[in-house]
């Protein structure tokens, strides 16, 4: 469940006609602050960044779901933050408690640094 102050923020972005994924980036930036405070870990900064934009789509930035192996899940998140419905409880505590397990490294600097860098590459390679 995203924190009251991400929402208000992510809103607050959609309403000045900035484009949903500016929205969603405060959900990604939630979740780096989640493993950096040690609330929980992840096991890739690719992971941290899929589920910020997972909790996006819950709750109702209008992002594309992603194409792919995880396509029916987020057209089922899409659906979800529609009709504002929340996982279950046992469900909850399992991710929480498997996340807890992975480590917290996939927030450093040099961790974000390398995603971001090797995206552009990616981004600069399909341009042409």
């Amino acid at each position: 469940m995203p924190e009251k102050q991400t929402v208000k923020r992510a809103k607050a972005d959609l309403r000045r006609g900035k484009k949903p994924t500016t929205a969603a980036g405060e959900f990604v930036r939630e979740e780096i602050e989640h493993i950096r405070r040690g609330k929980h870990g992840a096991r890739s900064t690719k992971q941290a960044i899929a589920i910020g934009l997972s909790k996006a789509r819950r709750s109702g930035v209008q992002l594309p779901p992603r194409r792919g192996k995880g396509h029916d899940q987020d057209v089922r998140a899409l659906a979800k933050g529609r009709q504002h419905k929340r996982p279950s409880r046992t469900r909850s505590k399992a991710t929480e408690r498997a996340l807890k397990r992975e480590p917290h490294r996939a927030a450093s600097k040099s961790a974000l640094s390398k995603q971001a860098k090797s995206s552009a590459r990616r981004r600069k390679r399909s341009r042409r």
